[in-house]
């Protein structure tokens, strides 16, 4: 049973087979609606979901309307930058005419909770790589180690997430 506040309150029931061959009562896929809305709300690192949708409709229980205007977000967690995975900018030096990009970009693929490691094209004399990791298994300064190792002097990194980043807030929905 769902409150009318649900977004499930409307999708449809259906009967699913459990691994033991028991055929349970469970909620269709909700489809995603088309949303749109042109108010853009700037994250910012105390945000959390009820509390902008009671800013923002009076009711901490509509938040899903701005998941849902925001699909581009995997998870709700992501929306507001809170989510485990992030990506972080490493500005990286070395005094090596040919850099050893293999080498580090093998040890940072070999790190456990390492996603996914990529070089940045230099602008001016810098440049830099950019790592997507798992913050729950492995932090930036273990990652900057790990540069480091590989023969490269690393510099100040900077997160790349949401904070400061706009999302869109749609207009109240009634009923």
């Amino acid at each position: 049973m769902f409150s009318k506040q649900s977004r499930y309150r409307q999708v449809p029931d259906t009967a699913v087979p459990d691994a033991r061959g028991r055929v349970l009562a469970a909620k269709d896929i909700r489809a995603l609606p088309e949303v749109t809305g042109t108010f853009r709300h700037t994250v910012d690192s105390g945000d959390r979901l009820d509390q902008l949708s009671y800013s923002y409709y009076g009711n901490p229980l509509q938040y899903w309307h701005i998941c849902d205007a925001n699909p581009q977000f995997l998870s709700p967690l992501a929306l507001l930058d809170q989510d485990p995975v992030t990506t972080t900018r490493f500005p990286v030096t070395t005094g090596a005419a040919d850099p050893p990009w293999a080498a580090v970009l093998s040890a940072l693929s070999a790190t456990i909770g390492v996603e996914q490691a990529t070089v940045e094209e230099a602008v001016g004399s810098i440049e830099a790589l950019r790592v997507t990791y798992n913050q729950l298994t492995v932090d930036a300064d273990a990652l900057s180690a790990v540069i480091g190792a590989a023969g490269f002097t690393v510099g100040q990194h900077v997160n790349i997430g949401q904070l400061g980043q706009q999302i869109v807030i749609p207009p109240a929905v009634s009923g």
